[in-house]
Protein backbone atom coordinates (compact mmCIF):
# COMPACT_ATOMS: atom_id res chain seq x y z
CA UNK A 1 0.00 0.00 0.00
CA UNK A 2 2.58 2.58 0.85
CA UNK A 3 4.63 1.86 -2.20
CA UNK A 4 1.46 2.17 -4.33
CA UNK A 5 0.34 5.60 -2.93
CA UNK A 6 4.60 7.05 -3.58
CA UNK A 7 3.98 5.80 -7.35
CA UNK A 8 0.57 7.70 -7.43
CA UNK A 9 2.31 10.48 -5.76
CA UNK A 10 5.37 10.38 -8.25
CA UNK A 11 3.09 9.97 -11.35
CA UNK A 12 1.21 12.79 -10.53
CA UNK A 13 4.22 15.08 -10.15
CA UNK A 14 4.95 14.33 -13.92
CA UNK A 15 3.23 16.41 -16.59
CA UNK A 16 3.36 16.84 -20.34
CA UNK A 17 5.12 20.23 -20.68
CA UNK A 18 1.86 20.70 -23.35
CA UNK A 19 -0.94 20.47 -20.64
CA UNK A 20 -2.01 23.65 -19.33
CA UNK A 21 -1.37 24.69 -15.79
CA UNK A 22 -4.63 26.14 -13.86
CA UNK A 23 -4.67 28.90 -11.61
CA UNK A 24 -5.44 28.65 -8.16
CA UNK A 25 -8.58 29.50 -8.35
CA UNK A 26 -9.34 27.52 -11.29
CA UNK A 27 -7.68 23.97 -9.98
CA UNK A 28 -9.66 24.56 -6.45
CA UNK A 29 -12.68 24.97 -8.58
CA UNK A 30 -12.48 21.80 -10.47
CA UNK A 31 -10.86 19.70 -7.42
CA UNK A 32 -14.05 20.66 -5.28
CA UNK A 33 -16.05 20.18 -7.74
CA UNK A 34 -15.09 16.89 -9.18
CA UNK A 35 -16.09 15.76 -5.49
CA UNK A 36 -19.13 17.33 -5.26
CA UNK A 37 -20.41 15.83 -8.78
CA UNK A 38 -19.65 12.27 -6.80
CA UNK A 39 -21.21 13.18 -3.67
CA UNK A 40 -24.43 14.93 -5.47
CA UNK A 41 -24.39 11.84 -7.73
CA UNK A 42 -24.54 9.22 -4.94
CA UNK A 43 -27.32 11.41 -2.98
CA UNK A 44 -29.61 11.19 -6.19
CA UNK A 45 -28.71 7.12 -6.70
CA UNK A 46 -29.35 6.66 -2.76
CA UNK A 47 -32.80 8.68 -3.15
CA UNK A 48 -33.77 7.43 -6.00
CA UNK A 49 -32.37 3.35 -6.34
CA UNK A 50 -32.22 2.36 -2.32
CA UNK A 51 -35.82 1.06 -2.10
CA UNK A 52 -35.44 -0.58 -5.80
CA UNK A 53 -32.10 -2.46 -5.22
CA UNK A 54 -33.51 -3.34 -1.48
CA UNK A 55 -36.20 -5.46 -3.35
CA UNK A 56 -34.32 -6.58 -5.74
CA UNK A 57 -31.80 -8.36 -3.03
CA UNK A 58 -34.64 -10.02 -1.24
CA UNK A 59 -36.31 -10.97 -4.49
CA UNK A 60 -33.07 -12.80 -5.83
CA UNK A 61 -29.80 -12.82 -2.92
CA UNK A 62 -27.74 -13.70 -6.26
CA UNK A 63 -27.64 -10.24 -7.11
CA UNK A 64 -26.14 -9.12 -4.02
CA UNK A 65 -23.19 -11.07 -5.34
CA UNK A 66 -23.06 -9.62 -8.43
CA UNK A 67 -22.81 -6.35 -6.80
CA UNK A 68 -20.23 -7.09 -4.46
CA UNK A 69 -18.28 -8.56 -7.43
CA UNK A 70 -19.12 -5.93 -9.69
CA UNK A 71 -18.15 -3.22 -6.60
CA UNK A 72 -14.57 -4.63 -6.45
CA UNK A 73 -13.65 -4.69 -9.91
CA UNK A 74 -15.52 -1.42 -10.67
CA UNK A 75 -13.52 0.38 -8.13
CA UNK A 76 -9.66 -0.90 -8.56
CA UNK A 77 -10.20 -0.60 -12.35
CA UNK A 78 -11.55 3.01 -11.54
CA UNK A 79 -8.62 3.55 -8.95
CA UNK A 80 -6.26 2.11 -11.94
CA UNK A 81 -7.25 4.64 -14.48
CA UNK A 82 -7.37 7.63 -12.99
CA UNK A 83 -3.97 7.05 -11.15
CA UNK A 84 -2.31 5.77 -14.79
CA UNK A 85 -4.04 8.15 -17.00
CA UNK A 86 -2.58 11.86 -17.60
CA UNK A 87 -6.17 12.41 -19.82
CA UNK A 88 -8.70 14.39 -17.65
CA UNK A 89 -11.17 12.52 -19.57
CA UNK A 90 -9.95 9.23 -18.63
CA UNK A 91 -9.17 10.17 -15.04
CA UNK A 92 -12.93 11.07 -14.82
CA UNK A 93 -13.96 8.06 -16.10
CA UNK A 94 -12.27 5.93 -13.70
CA UNK A 95 -13.49 8.47 -11.47
CA UNK A 96 -17.16 7.71 -12.20
CA UNK A 97 -16.01 3.85 -11.92
CA UNK A 98 -15.68 4.15 -8.23
CA UNK A 99 -18.68 6.58 -7.66
CA UNK A 100 -20.78 4.66 -8.92
CA UNK A 101 -20.80 1.42 -7.25
CA UNK A 102 -20.17 3.28 -4.25
CA UNK A 103 -23.43 4.91 -4.66
CA UNK A 104 -25.24 1.38 -5.30
CA UNK A 105 -23.80 -0.04 -2.08
CA UNK A 106 -24.85 3.35 -0.23
CA UNK A 107 -28.05 3.34 -1.43
CA UNK A 108 -28.66 -0.31 -0.17
CA UNK A 109 -27.27 1.35 3.88
CA UNK A 110 -29.21 4.03 4.08
CA UNK A 111 -32.06 2.56 2.84
CA UNK A 112 -31.90 -0.18 5.36
CA UNK A 113 -31.86 3.22 7.73
CA UNK A 114 -34.89 4.70 6.13
CA UNK A 115 -36.79 1.18 6.57
CA UNK A 116 -35.96 1.47 10.11
CA UNK A 117 -37.47 4.06 10.52
CA UNK A 118 -33.54 5.75 11.13
CA UNK A 119 -33.60 8.74 8.19
CA UNK A 120 -33.10 11.47 10.90
CA UNK A 121 -29.76 9.85 11.83
CA UNK A 122 -29.28 9.69 8.04
CA UNK A 123 -29.58 13.27 7.50
CA UNK A 124 -26.95 14.60 10.97
CA UNK A 125 -24.69 11.95 9.43
CA UNK A 126 -24.18 13.93 6.15
CA UNK A 127 -24.44 17.88 8.35
CA UNK A 128 -21.58 16.12 10.70
CA UNK A 129 -19.54 14.65 7.73
CA UNK A 130 -20.07 18.14 5.69
CA UNK A 131 -19.19 20.16 8.61
CA UNK A 132 -16.20 18.22 9.59
CA UNK A 133 -15.27 17.80 6.09
CA UNK A 134 -15.26 22.00 5.79
CA UNK A 135 -13.37 22.19 9.49
CA UNK A 136 -10.35 19.82 7.39
CA UNK A 137 -10.11 21.71 4.75
CA UNK A 138 -9.88 25.34 6.77
CA UNK A 139 -7.31 23.82 9.05
CA UNK A 140 -5.25 22.37 5.87
CA UNK A 141 -5.32 25.79 4.74
CA UNK A 142 -4.29 27.64 7.66
CA UNK A 143 -1.80 24.80 8.93
CA UNK A 144 -0.11 23.52 6.16
CA UNK A 145 2.47 22.52 7.72
CA UNK A 146 0.56 20.26 10.37
CA UNK A 147 -0.91 18.54 7.25
CA UNK A 148 2.11 18.10 5.56
CA UNK A 149 4.09 15.26 8.21
CA UNK A 150 0.40 13.21 8.75
CA UNK A 151 0.96 10.90 5.41
CA UNK A 152 3.44 8.29 7.43
CA UNK A 153 1.33 8.16 10.04
CA UNK A 154 -1.88 8.43 8.76
CA UNK A 155 -0.75 4.93 6.53
CA UNK A 156 0.33 3.43 9.38
CA UNK A 157 -3.03 4.10 11.37
CA UNK A 158 -5.26 2.75 8.64
CA UNK A 159 -3.39 -0.38 8.18
CA UNK A 160 -3.61 -0.81 12.04
CA UNK A 161 -7.12 0.05 11.70
CA UNK A 162 -7.93 -2.57 8.65
CA UNK A 163 -5.75 -5.21 11.08
CA UNK A 164 -7.66 -4.65 13.94
CA UNK A 165 -11.08 -4.60 12.30
CA UNK A 166 -10.35 -7.82 10.88
CA UNK A 167 -9.47 -9.10 14.42
CA UNK A 168 -12.49 -7.57 16.17
CA UNK A 169 -14.77 -9.62 13.67
CA UNK A 170 -13.64 -12.72 14.99
CA UNK A 171 -11.82 -12.39 18.68
CA UNK A 172 -12.77 -8.76 20.30
CA UNK A 173 -15.93 -8.06 18.68
CA UNK A 174 -16.45 -5.53 21.73
CA UNK A 175 -14.07 -3.01 20.31
CA UNK A 176 -16.15 -2.89 17.40
CA UNK A 177 -17.21 1.40 18.62
CA UNK A 178 -13.77 1.76 19.54
CA UNK A 179 -12.53 1.17 15.79
CA UNK A 180 -15.60 2.84 14.41
CA UNK A 181 -14.38 6.42 15.90
CA UNK A 182 -10.70 5.60 15.59
CA UNK A 183 -11.43 4.92 11.48
CA UNK A 184 -13.59 8.59 11.51
CA UNK A 185 -10.70 10.46 13.37
CA UNK A 186 -8.12 8.81 10.22
CA UNK A 187 -10.61 9.97 7.59
CA UNK A 188 -11.32 13.20 9.25
CA UNK A 189 -7.50 14.02 9.27
CA UNK A 190 -7.57 12.61 5.84
CA UNK A 191 -9.46 14.96 4.64
CA UNK A 192 -7.04 17.71 5.44
CA UNK A 193 -3.75 15.91 4.21
CA UNK A 194 -5.34 15.21 0.86
CA UNK A 195 -6.58 18.89 0.11
CA UNK A 196 -2.88 19.80 1.12
CA UNK A 197 -1.18 17.10 -0.79
CA UNK A 198 -3.46 18.39 -3.92
CA UNK A 199 -2.24 21.70 -3.23
CA UNK A 200 1.63 20.27 -3.91
CA UNK A 201 1.10 18.74 -7.61
CA UNK A 202 1.20 20.35 -11.03
CA UNK A 203 -1.85 22.31 -11.10
CA UNK A 204 -3.74 20.46 -14.10
CA UNK A 205 -7.12 19.46 -14.97
CA UNK A 206 -6.22 15.35 -14.50
CA UNK A 207 -4.48 16.17 -10.91
CA UNK A 208 -7.63 17.97 -10.04
CA UNK A 209 -9.62 14.93 -10.75
CA UNK A 210 -7.38 12.68 -9.40
CA UNK A 211 -6.92 14.28 -6.46
CA UNK A 212 -10.27 14.89 -5.71
CA UNK A 213 -10.76 10.87 -5.68
CA UNK A 214 -8.88 10.93 -2.73
CA UNK A 215 -10.79 13.35 -1.37
CA UNK A 216 -13.92 11.58 -2.47
CA UNK A 217 -13.24 8.31 -0.77
CA UNK A 218 -12.38 9.88 2.66
CA UNK A 219 -15.31 11.80 2.86
CA UNK A 220 -17.50 8.53 1.75
CA UNK A 221 -15.73 6.72 4.66
CA UNK A 222 -15.72 9.51 6.91
CA UNK A 223 -19.92 9.18 6.40
CA UNK A 224 -19.96 5.73 6.51
CA UNK A 225 -18.61 5.55 9.98
CA UNK A 226 -20.60 9.01 11.31
CA UNK A 227 -23.48 6.99 10.31
CA UNK A 228 -22.02 3.58 12.31
CA UNK A 229 -21.91 5.85 15.21
CA UNK A 230 -24.85 7.65 15.25
CA UNK A 231 -27.00 4.99 14.40
CA UNK A 232 -25.53 3.12 17.56
CA UNK A 233 -26.59 5.51 19.97
CA UNK A 234 -29.67 5.85 18.08
CA UNK A 235 -30.15 2.05 18.15
CA UNK A 236 -29.49 2.33 22.25
CA UNK A 237 -31.97 4.74 22.85
CA UNK A 238 -34.52 3.10 21.26
CA UNK A 239 -34.02 -0.21 23.13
Amino acid sequence: MASFTQTRRAERMIYNPEDTILDDRTYNMALGGSVMYGLILNIVMCLTLGKTLTDTMEANPIYAIYLFVGYIVCSIVGVLMSSKSKSPVISFIGYNLVVVPIGLVLSLMINAYIQGGAGDIVVQAIVYTAVITGCMIVLSIAFPNFFSGLGKLLLGCLIGLIIAGLLSMFLFPGAYNIITWAGAVIFALYIGYDYWRAQQFPKTLDNAIDCSLDIYLDIINLFIRILRILGSKGGSRRR
